[in-house]
């Protein structure tokens, strides 16, 4: 059974490795902004953040498994896709791609609790069967430690970890000294929920257990279709 992950995360895809799993990786072709912009405008209202995740996840499966369709005919497999977005005080937090917003976001941040969404899809690709498609959001909360300091905060951000990542925080690598809480599924905050994700699999007919160690000999252990 073929996996493909529709994304470039180093995160999702380290968490499906850290899981048994060996996918596929392909960069989703998909405007996010646009495509959230022109469904708020349709429906005349701002999408709440869990369908606001839900909606690029499953437009970047969707795009992926389009491709992957034309370019690799006979796979036989799931693809996968997610998107994440945290929430905190009502406000919410992409990636702050700068130092300055990182730093202004972890001082804001710290004896706070957000919430971290994450959509995810699955799309189960077979030769000559139409596609089927899955979905779902889950959630959970984090709780970051009070007497983080500004010297700590500059540290952290100059390693230029929390630049590129959805609320400016990991919680499995070097910002997860100043988390002092996770209430829901860990791997949510990381970048899917691995326990969701399992339900999905299974709605379209595989076994979890059938994508462990998956690979593609001719493809390397971390093939990318680029």
């Amino acid at each position: 059974m073929r996996v493909c992950l529709a994304s470039t995360s180093p995160a999702r895809l380290m968490l499906l490795q850290q899981f048994g799993i060996r996918p596929l990786t392909v960069a989703p072709d998909v405007d996010e902004e646009g495509v959230v912009s022109a469904v708020e405008e349709a429906e005349g209202r701002r999408l709440p953040p869990d369908e606001h995740v839900l909606l690029l996840a499953r437009r970047k499966a969707a795009a992926v498994a389009a491709r992957l369709a034309d370019d690799i005919p006979d796979f036989d497999g799931i693809v996968i896709g997610g998107d994440s977005m945290f929430e905190i005080g009502g406000e919410v937090l992409g990636k702050p791609y700068t130092t300055e917003n990182a730093v202004a976001r972890w001082r804001a941040m710290r004896g706070r609790t957000g919430v971290l969404h994450s959509g995810h899809a699955v799309v189960r690709l077979e030769p000559g069967a139409p596609a089927r498609e899955v979905h779902a959001t889950a959630a959970a909360s984090v709780s970051f430690v009070d007497d983080v300091t500004d010297a700590e905060i500059e540290a952290y951000v100059a390693t230029g970890e929390p630049l590129h990542v959805a609320g400016a925080f990991t919680v499995d690598s070097l910002g997860g000294a100043f988390i002092e809480r996770v209430e829901g599924d860990p791997s949510t905050v990381v970048g899917m929920s691995v326990s969701t994700l399992r339900r999905l699999v299974r709605d379209v007919g595989v076994d979890w257990t059938a994508l462990w160690n998956t690979t593609d000999p001719s493809l390397g252990d971390t093939p990318t279709l680029s």
